[in-house]
């Protein structure tokens, strides 16, 4: 293997969003193959240094939430950019591996020679402003909105290359940014670490959802699912994992809609996948997503999933054989969809088997880490890695 990594990220080394479950993923991979790597933070300087800078913006975001967001991202970058100074100070060659556009603009600035490149992965869906905008942080289209993208569109193209989790992401920046397509590029998906093959147990739901309350993940029409059902006949029982500002709004949804005793909130939950098993199907139904990992690890855990056909989520299994898409706009339609699945056994079964060799062909560690570490590398891909991620849909271009 080649030079050293190191991984430049906003956020804290625990934690259970995506990036920190790719983060730990990629890093842990590495170490167990031989390979130096480092996690660079804005939390790798003394906490009597960050974190009074860092409370401060719970007093700000009462009052402006705009400037409150400016006040993270300006101050997380600025601590990163510091702490990565310190690391890369000898110029000594290695690859940054960037979380995110601030990050890969902290280690631009910081990086000492032309032997330490820069490499972001693309994890956000549309952009970073998009994002802050589906929280209600700041308002779609407005000045602050506009200044994000700017900067992305400033950042990314000065990158040594990019990695991006799904094709769709790839098509939609280099529309968005036409001058990212000179920039080296690799289209490789995220990946978790094999929990073993399936042990089933006995259901304590029909169906698991994961994720953050809030709204693009959408689990209000989660509730509309399973009222629907009902209202066709049919009894399903969902558990929403995880916390957020949405949780009483959904809370008193189920309550209005007569479906409190079938839906469990069971509020955060460290290591949340683990709880997949208990259940019969994944349901996802987020309004846009880029590769949501939580499907990937339904998938790993070999059961069945049922999503919308947004973003990239048509790149992580095919409709019919692991899951089925459904709609958005029509919760009966949807709703009838699940249950023809789960009053078929035999259906269910073969569909758990599918998403098992799914994962096991296209997301499994081995076999995208060594892909991401040779592109990282600059290095011709391993052939066996290349040709499974090419069955799935998935290639790279120089």
């Amino acid at each position: 293997m080649s030079g050293p990594v190191v991984i430049a990220s906003l956020l804290r080394e625990q934690g259970e969003t995506g990036v920190q479950t790719h983060v730990l993923a990629v890093r842990d991979w590495l170490a167990r193959n031989g390979r130096q790597v480092r996690l660079v933070t804005p939390f790798s300087a003394p906490r009597w240094q960050v974190y009074p800078v860092f409370g401060l913006r719970r007093l700000i975001d009462p009052l402006h939430r705009p400037a409150s967001v400016w006040w993270y991202r300006h101050w997380h970058a600025a601590f990163l950019q510091r702490a990565l100074r310190r690391h890369l100070a000898d110029g000594a060659a290695c690859v940054v591996y960037a979380q995110c556009p601030l990050s890969a603009r902290a280690a631009l600035r910081a990086r000492a020679s032309a032997l330490q490149k820069v490499v972001m992965v693309v994890h956000f869906n549309l952009s970073q402003a998009q994002e802050w905008a589906d929280k209600g942080a700041i308002r779609p289209q407005g000045a602050y909105f506009r200044a994000m993208q700017a900067f992305e569109a400033a950042t990314l193209p000065q990158l040594d290359a990019l990695v991006y989790v799904s094709d769709f992401m790839r098509r939609e920046l280099e529309r968005r940014i036409p001058a990212v397509a000179d920039v080296p590029s690799c289209v490789i998906p995220n990946f978790v670490d094999d929990p073993g093959e399936p042990v089933r147990t006995e259901p304590q739901a029909d169906l698991i959802t994961i994720g953050t309350l809030e709204y693009r993940k959408n689990q209000r029409y989660a509730l509309e699912v399973i009222h629907a059902a009902k209202r066709q006949g049919r009894h399903l029982t969902l558990t929403v994992v995880g916390d957020g500002p949405d949780r009483g709004m959904l809370e008193r949804r189920a309550a209005e809609l007569d479906i409190a005793g079938q839906v469990h909130f069971a509020g955060f939950v460290a290591h949340a996948a683990a709880l997949m098993p208990a259940h019969r199907t994944c349901l996802h139904v987020a309004h846009m997503e880029n590769l949501p990992l939580t499907l990937i690890e339904a998938l790993s855990r070999g059961l069945p999933v049922f999503a919308p056909a947004v973003g990239g989520i048509p790149e992580i299994y095919s409709e019919g054989q692991e899951g089925r898409f459904i709609p958005l706009d029509d919760a009966a339609l949807a709703a009838q969809m699940i249950t023809d699945w789960l009053d078929d056994d035999g259906m269910i079964k073969k569909a758990g088997l599918a998403s098992r060799r799914r994962y096991l062909d296209c997301f499994e560690n081995d076999v995208v880490a060594a892909q991401l570490i040779g592109f990282l590398d600059g290095q011709p891909a391993d052939s066996a890695a290349e040709q499974a991620l090419n069955s799935c849909e998935l290639g790279a271009k120089a």
